[in-house]
């Protein structure tokens, strides 16, 4: 699967002579196969001494004019910015995995007709065509792969494009995963309260029952010592019940 590459943006000094562009200044930006692995590094040049060139010692992959311009504090990106085509497509390239490959490209055509990107080149490599694409702010550079679209899918990838943009660059799957978790989360704590509810229900009949007993217990002892009471009463009364007279006839 041939790769996509995000390219770091210009750089402020001349490659070979190291003095600084100034702003507005016409120069050369190059891509040349890194050595050191299957990507590509950037040099940029000025036209004095790009054109200075005898034998150059490193044939470049990809070379075009563009224009200096210094970057601005207005033009780094806010991390807590939501995500957008460009942020988008940035994040995808540098993950480069193998199923964004028709998105990254979508997003990359996307951005060229909104004129935030350009394209310099493409070269035909094993794999299939590789596009070069330059940010016209910052520099930056992206070589996306052309997935030679059928027509029949190009609506489907825009709908995954659309997706994307809208759930924060998240894909259904992802979504779908979070939306069970939350769904999980919120059953969990509605089982929780409704034992905790159960519990507590429980625990006020049971304090209500005891009091209900001992409120009959007292109401029992109350009874039981009035009828005490009255059986002391009548047997006081029965005794303080004055003798008949000596003699009388009863």
């Amino acid at each position: 699967m041939l790769q996509s590459w995000h390219i770091r943006s210009r750089s402020r000094h001349c490659a070979l002579s190291g003095e600084p562009f100034t702003e507005g200044e016409t120069i050369i930006t190059a891509l040349f196969p890194d050595p050191e692995s299957s990507g590509y590094l950037r040099k940029d040049f000025s036209l004095k001494a790009w054109d200075a060139q005898e034998s150059p010692s490193e044939v470049p992959f990809s070379f075009w004019k563009t224009v200096y311009l210094p970057p601005s504090q207005a033009e780094k990106e806010d991390p807590m910015k939501k995500e957008d085509p460009e942020t988008l497509l940035r994040r995808l390239v540098d993950e480069d995995e193998d199923h964004t490959e028709n998105v990254r490209y979508i997003l990359a055509v996307m951005l060229e007709r909104q004129k935030l990107l350009r394209e310099t080149d493409s070269q035909a490599v094993p794999g299939g065509i590789l596009r070069v694409y330059e940010h016209r702010k910052t520099g930056e550079a992206y070589l996306i792969r052309d997935p030679n679209i059928p027509l029949d899918e190009v609506e489907r990838v825009q709908e995954d494009v659309i997706f994307l943009l809208e759930h924060g660059g998240r894909r259904p799957e992802d979504v779908a995963a979070e939306a069970a978790e939350a769904t999980e989360a919120t059953e969990a704590t509605e089982a929780t309260e409704a034992t905790e509810a159960t519990e507590a229900t429980e625990a006020t009949e049971a304090t209500e029952t005891d009091e209900t007993d001992e409120t009959d217990e007292t109401d029992e002892t109350d009874e039981t010592d009035e009828t005490d009471e009255t059986d002391e009463t009548d047997e006081t009364d029965e005794t303080d019940e004055p003798p008949p007279p000596r003699g009388s006839s009863i």
